[in-house]
C-alpha cells in the first residue's frame, strides 16, 4: 500500500508542476468525465456502449439504447456539476450533501421512484443478478441515520490518515451502510471522488475511479466482501483501491508526458495543426496510416495529408514502414 501512495504522491508533482496546455488538460478533463459517467453507471447495469455515451453527453439523440440507461447516464454530470459548485463554496461534507448527490444521480431513473435523496425505512438485500442469490445483508433500517451521522462527522473531523485512504474508506462505508434503496454504488464512488478533491487531490480532474472497477467487476466486488469476511477488516479493500488509483494515474502521467513531448516537438518544427494531431495519434499509438490521418482530419483532402506526412518525413520526425499501399509511419526508433 505504501509503495502505491508514493506512486500516487509522484503523480501529482508531475501534474502541479508539468507546463501542459490548457487546451489538453480541458480535453482530457472532459474525456475523464465521460468515462467515469460511463463506468460509474456500467457497473450497475447499463448497457450503452462508449460511442453512445459520446453522443449522448454530446446532446444527440440515441433512440437504440434504453431510455433509463441514457437518463442514468445524463444524471452523472449533473451531480458532478453540484458537487463542482459545493466544493467551490467550500463547504464541509454534510448528510445533506450525500443526499442531494444520491438525488441527483437517481431522480428519473433505476431507484429514483423510491424516494431519491430519503434514507431506507426498510430491510434491503444485494442480490446477484445472475443467479439470485443473497450476497449482502446491510443492517438495520433504523441503524442506518445513526451509522450516517458517523461518518459525516468523522470526514469533517481532522484526519491523521492519508487523505487517498480517507476517500477509500467514506466510498466503503457508505456501500457498507447502504442507506438508500438503490444508486449506493455511485453515490459511493462520487462521495469517495469528491473526499479527494476537498483535501487537493483533484489531478486536475484527468482521472476516473470507476474505470478500474468495472474492467474487472469480480476482484471489484471481491475486495468489497473480504473486508465483511475478514472482520471489517479494511486493508485489503484499501490496498485494491489505492492500486486502481495509482494505475488510473499513470496512465494521466503517460499521456501528459505524451502531450509535452507533442508540444516540445510542434514548436521546434513549427507544425501545423493537422501535423500536430498526426504526432499526437503516434505518441499514443505507435503508428499512423494514411486512413488514420483522414479520420483525425475529416474535410481535408488526402493529397494536403500526403505533404503533411512528407514534411513530417523531411524533418525527421517520421519514417515509413512497408509497402506503397499499405503505409505505416512510426517515429523514429520506437515501435
Amino acid at each position: 500500500m505504501a509503495e502505491g501512495l508514493t506512486r500516487i504522491e509522484r503523480a501529482r508533482g508531475f501534474l502541479e508542476a508539468a507546463m501542459l496546455s490548457e487546451r489538453w488538460v480541458r480535453d482530457m478533463s472532459r474525456r475523464a468525465l465521460l468515462l467515469e459517467a460511463h463506468h460509474t453507471t456500467h457497473i450497475e447495469g447499463t448497457e450503452l456502449t462508449l460511442e453512445q455515451v459520446e453522443r449522448a453527453l454530446a446532446g444527440a439523440e440515441v433512440p437504440e439504447a434504453r431510455a433509463d440507461d441514457v437518463r442514468e447516464l445524463l444524471n452523472y454530470p449533473e451531480a458532478f456539476a453540484f458537487v463542482s459548485t459545493y466544493l467551490e463554496d467550500g463547504g464541509p461534507v454534510t448528510e445533506g450533501l450525500v443526499r442531494e448527490i444520491h438525488k441527483r444521480l437517481v431522480t428519473g431513473v433505476r431507484g429514483g421512484a423510491t424516494a431519491p435523496g430519503e434514507y431506507r425505512r426498510i430491510q434491503n438485500h444485494v442480490v446477484n443478478s445472475r443467479t439470485g442469490e443473497t450476497v449482502y445483508t446491510p443492517p438495520p433500517a433504523h441503524d442506518v441515520p445513526v451509522m450516517m451521522a458517523e461518518l459525516v462527522g468523522w470526514l469533517q473531523r481532522e484526519q491523521d490518515v492519508h487523505p487517498v485512504l480517507v476517500s477509500g474508506i467514506a466510498q466503503f462505508q457508505l456501500v457498507h451502510i447502504h442507506p438508500f434503496l438503490d444508486g449506493n454504488g455511485r453515490t459511493s464512488r462520487l462521495l469517495s471522488t469528491l473526499c479527494l478533491y476537498r483535501a487537493g487531490y483533484d489531478f486536475k480532474r484527468l482521472f476516473t475511479l470507476s474505470e478500474h472497477y468495472d474492467r474487472d467487476r469480480p476482484a471489484f466486488y471481491r475486495a468489497l466482501q473480504q473486508v465483511r469476511e475478514h472482520g471489517m477488516d479494511l486493508t485489503g479493500w484499501l490496498e485494491y483501491f489505492v492500486v486502481g488509483l495509482a494505475a488510473q494515474l499513470a496512465e494521466v502521467r503517460r499521456r501528459g508526458e505524451q502531450a509535452i513531448e507533442r508540444d516540445v516537438l510542434v514548436g521546434e518544427h513549427r507544425l501545423n495543426e493537422r501535423q500536430g494531431e498526426a504526432l499526437r495519434h503516434l505518441l499514443e499509438s505507435g503508428g499512423l496510416t494514411i486512413q488514420d490521418f483522414e479520420r483525425l482530419c475529416p474535410g481535408t483532402n488526402r493529397r494536403t495529408l500526403q505533404r503533411d506526412l512528407k514534411t513530417m518525413m523531411q524533418k525527421g520526425l517520421i519514417v515509413p514502414e512497408g509497402a506503397t499501399n499499405q503505409l505505416i509511419y512510426r517515429l523514429p526508433g520506437r515501435k
